[in-house]
């Protein structure tokens, strides 16, 4: 048999225990969003790093470094090569500003070879006049934009590029017939270019990673929050579940006590396996195996064995990771049907990414109907019972869908 009979849903029988809480979720998501939320803080802290490093880069350049060029134009040794390396800077550091910002930053040692070739043009074509001016804009402005070629990258190669800078900077320093007075001045200026575009640098790095350690730290408490308030939630669930599986079974061992029920009466045996189905479920949900639905099937099959029922167990596929409320709805129905089964049983797992079926046949007799649950909805999917005699054999079903 199969679905497709559209057999009507069965809700007779002895009451279902409510489920009041559902369990949360397997770990792994709660893992993974441990992991994301620092990194998505440490995205934030060093975009806002980028911002701040690019806008110093553009604005020094355009504020500082074209007021004093425009002004010494006529002064310098070859004005044209200045003021053109100035434009091309300009328009190179733009871009290479906008793509950082965008998360594709062009290739680091290109640009950074580019702007030492304008390095070395501007410093000779300042002349010596202009070698410690403002108009000699390379001094205060290259040095931010090594900042923008190398950002993301260790420290080591921003220190490299300001070494070449110096170096540059002492040959043309040198080449003009450098005295004591511009030794000194140059110390000064290799000081400034060093120092500023380093600790911007290495601060932001510093503030990236701290963001993400104390975002990591604050994350992984929520998490162990969430984890014991989930645990404290299921301990909750599992006693009242507890408790109302023990009254159901409490209720057939204090008639059978008081001599109301007869241990011979089938409906009283069929009360009493189906206690304890559910008792023998109930723990099994507890334990950690890997398929905890088919762990919890045979645990009732087992049940079911040791009753004297011979019993096939069939497993195709493996079932995805589901809450214990789609599992108890999936396994509930059957565990009373095969309670009330005789001759030999037929249980059958079939399992995929987004549904699974568990189907019971049994031979048909005189009797109650099987029990279980009305079609219900789950944040994990739709459950459905299904549940079907025609006097030769009984046929039940539980079927979720994601």
């Amino acid at each position: 048999m199969s679905a497709d009979l559209g057999a009507p849903t069965q809700t007779t029988g002895e009451p279902e225990a409510p489920d009041r809480t559902s369990v949360p979720a397997p770990r792994e998501p709660v893992a993974a969003e441990g992991l994301a939320a620092p990194a998505a803080v440490a995205r934030a802290s060093d975009r806002g790093a980028r911002i701040a490093a690019v806008a110093i880069a553009l604005v020094w350049h355009v504020a500082i470094g074209l007021p004093a060029v425009l002004a010494a134009r006529s002064e310098f040794a070859a004005p044209a090569v200045v003021v053109g390396a100035w434009v091309l800077v300009a328009v190179v550091g733009a871009v290479a500003g906008l793509r950082l910002l965008r998360g594709s930053p062009l290739p680091p040692w290109p640009l950074a070879g580019f702007f030492l070739v304008v390095d070395a043009a501007v410093f000779a074509a300042a002349g010596e006049g202009q070698l410690f001016t403002a108009a000699n804009w390379v001094w205060g402005t290259l040095g931010w934009f090594f900042v923008l070629a190398v950002w993301g990258r260790r420290v080591v190669g921003l220190i490299a590029l300001l070494s070449t800078h110096a170096v540059i900077a002492l040959v043309a320093v040198l080449g003009h017939g450098a005295d004591p007075t511009d030794v000194a001045r140059y110390v000064m200026y290799v000081y400034g270019t060093f120092s500023l575009p380093v600790a911007v640098f290495v601060g932001s790095t510093a503030i990236v990673a701290l963001a993400r350690e104390r975002a990591a730290v604050s994350a992984a408490d929520h998490a162990l929050a969430a984890e014991r308030d989930a645990a404290e939630r299921g301990r909750r669930d599992r006693r009242d579940r507890l408790a109302l599986v023990s009254s159901a079974a409490g209720r057939v061992l204090g008639e059978l006590a008081d001599g109301k029920a007869d241990p011979n009466d089938p409906e009283v045996q069929r009360r009493s396996v189906l206690a304890a189905a559910r008792l023998r479920r109930l723990i099994a949900e507890s334990d950690d195996v890997p398929d905890p639905l088919l762990h919890e099937l045979r645990a009732a099959a087992d049940l079911a064995e040791r009753n004297g029922l011979p019993i096939d167990l069939v497993t195709i596929g493996n079932p995805p990771p589901l809450p214990v409320e789609i599992r108890r709805r999936l396994a509930d129905p059957l565990t009373a049907t095969l309670a009330d089964a005789h001759g030999w049983a037929r249980l059958t797992v079939v399992s995929g990414p987004n549904e699974v079926v568990v189907s019971l046949v049994t031979p048909d007799r005189e009797g109650p109907e099987a029990t279980g649950p009305p079609l219900a909805e789950h944040d994990g999917g739709q459950v459905e019972h299904l549940y079907e005699r025609d006097g030769d054999i009984r046929w039940a079903q539980t079927r979720w869908r994601r």
